[in-house]
């Protein structure tokens, strides 16, 4: 790798000292290079457009725009763009997130000097790496089963929301022009989506669980 042009590298932390002690850290590493620093996620994503960095150490809790929308906005606008999250914390939530946003890594700001420039070059290379932490949330993540609701359909959702309104199969047809044997149909199949035997338990497990707007 240092034969050939160094990684360009953007960090974006709102804390100065912990952009400071990362510029140090790449400054060590002649195949890595910092080409600018952003202190939010506002700021990262106007910085990119000037700099267009190869890979970006991103944090993710920061004020005004965070890490995770910024970047979803960076690689959504420049996709050869890779994003590396670099945080203090690990929970679920936050690491699906930042993935579903398209960080191809999840790092702790524990991480060593040497795993930090490795995971750069990996990530340069395409290739994810993901703290033990990370790894562990996501496969938590993989084996809890999907939330109440998650295959009800547009129409399904719409039928419900007026059971919760407490409104009988008749009405409800009226309310969307379709025929009361239609909308029977649709409480069948929602029935059988939640998991209960009546509406009264439909439209309980509707609030509790926030399934409809």
């Amino acid at each position: 790798m240092t034969a050939s042009a160094p990684i360009r590298v953007m960090l974006v932390d709102d804390h100065t000292m912990v952009r400071r002690g990362l510029a140090t850290f790449l400054y060590v590493f002649d195949d890595l290079e910092l080409v600018g620093e952003a202190a939010d996620g506002d700021e990262a994503i106007q910085l990119c457009v000037r700099v267009l960095p190869d890979v970006v150490l991103m944090d993710i809790v920061m004020p005004n725009i965070d890490g995770v929308t910024a970047t979803r906005a960076i690689r959504q606008r420049f996709p050869t763009v890779q994003v590396i999250a670099l945080t203090s914390f690990a929970e679920e939530e936050l690491v699906q997130n930042a993935l579903q946003a398209g960080a191809i890594a999840y790092l702790l700001k524990d991480v060593s000097a040497d795993e930090l420039a490795q995971a750069i070059r990996a990530a340069h290379a395409g290739r994810g790496t993901f703290a033990s932490e990370a790894a562990q949330a996501l496969a938590h993540a993989a084996v809890q089963p999907p939330p109440p609701g998650h295959d009800l359909t547009a129409r399904e959702q719409a039928v419900l929301a007026l059971i919760v309104e407490g409104l009988n199969n008749t009405e409800i047809a009226a309310r969307l022009v379709v025929s009361p044997s239609t909308i029977k149909s649709h409480v069948s199949h929602i029935l059988r989506k939640l998991g209960v035997s009546s509406r009264t338990e439909a439209a309980a497990l509707a609030v509790r669980h926030r399934l409809i707007p």
